[in-house]
């Protein structure tokens, strides 16, 4: 059997899951050395052992050297097989990673699956469930994947606890997606999520938000979690261009005021939006994957992130495509993906 060799030390722990899920979808085994070497803790952590025995188990994979801690790992995968499937990370990381890493695997595998994750649902370093809801898998639908979740469970940093349900289609093959357009006059949201805490945290980032983008009561939301396991706060914005709704979403931590937590996501959605991008910087990330498999696409997004550039180069491994960005002006980049 083929193999590929990586270079860990390139990337952090999603360089480890965009490789298990290529090696499941092309059946092409790997060994990775230095993994997250320049990370203040190197080697392999709980959320990442998850994703390598989800992906083990699902692809029916010999796995070797996946210990807490180890910098080298060897991946062997067999046949994905569907089914349903329950994973526990045990802490507070994401739910959402482990998802993703094993999604495009099962939605190949020729008939429906459904996943059962425990761990974060709301995790600063990490996609959030709402994220998932409302960007990712929406954008997916509309190459022909058929995903959905459903969030039994908030999980919020350090408790963790959450709960997710997935289902998931098959599809063998992806349909090619050109993301360009951009609406004119987006429309936004704001959610606060309150687990025991008080809900002047929520009403006063809420507020900045309005404040910031001149939003009626109407389209602020105050979600008092209930059944989570510890206290946590997220403040969620979407942004709807008719079609297409990127979310954003900040996380409440102690010592900053609700306030800070707010303005520092208010900049962030609003650099999306003055950008005239259509793509925005998470859902670039993780929307090339899905193109290579799709064997072509493109996308308009911003500056491309050093992830989205480690990515390209892992994918460009593992399949026939070759990845092109070019400058279309000061804000916005295009992304090709061609076979």
């Amino acid at each position: 059997m083929d193999r590929i060799e990586i270079d860990g030390a390139a990337g952090g722990g999603q360089l480890l899951r965009t490789a298990l899920t290529l090696s499941l979808c092309t059946g092409t085994a790997f060994d990775m050395r230095g993994i997250r070497a320049k990370r203040t803790r190197p080697g392999l952590m709980r959320q990442h052992l998850t994703a390598v025995a989800a992906a083990a188990r699902i692809g029916n994979a010999n796995v070797f050297g996946a210990e807490p801690g180890a910098t080298t790992l060897a991946f062997d995968p067999g046949d994905v097989a569907p089914g349903a499937y329950q994973f526990s990370i045990g802490t507070a990381g994401s739910a959402t990673l482990v998802l993703q890493t094993v999604l495009p695997a099962l939605w190949r595998a020729g008939n429906a699956s459904e996943i059962v994750l425990e761990g974060g649902t709301h995790n600063p370093m990490a996609p959030s469930a709402d994220f998932l809801a409302d960007t990712y898998l929406p954008t997916l639908a509309r190459m022909g994947i058929e995903a959905r979740i459903r969030l039994e469970r908030h999980g919020f940093y350090p408790a963790g606890g959450g709960r997710i349900v997935a289902s998931v289609d098959p599809c063998t093959r992806p349909s090619p997606l050109a993301a360009i357009d951009r609406a004119a006059s987006p429309t936004l949201t704001a959610t606060a999520l309150i687990s025991a805490l008080s809900e002047d945290i929520g009403l006063r980032e809420l507020k900045v938000v309005a404040r910031h983008f001149q939003l009626d009561e109407s389209a602020l939301t105050l979600h008092r979690v209930p059944q989570a396991i510890g206290p946590g706060n997220a403040l969620v914005v979407r942004v709807d261009q008719g079609g297409h709704v990127e979310t954003f979403t900040g996380f409440g931590e102690r010592g900053v005021s609700a306030e800070q937590v707010a303005e520092r996501l208010v900049r962030e959605v609003r650099d999306y939006i003055d950008s005239g991008a259509h793509v925005g910087p998470h859902l670039a990330d993780q929307l090339l994957l899905q193109m290579a498999l799709a064997g072509s696409g493109e996308f308009i997004t911003t500056a491309p992130t050093d992830h989205l550039k480690t990515n390209a180069a892992l994918v460009e491994k593992f399949l026939p495509v070759e990845i092109d960005w070019e400058q279309i002006d000061e804000r916005r980049w295009r992304v090709v993906v061609r076979s």
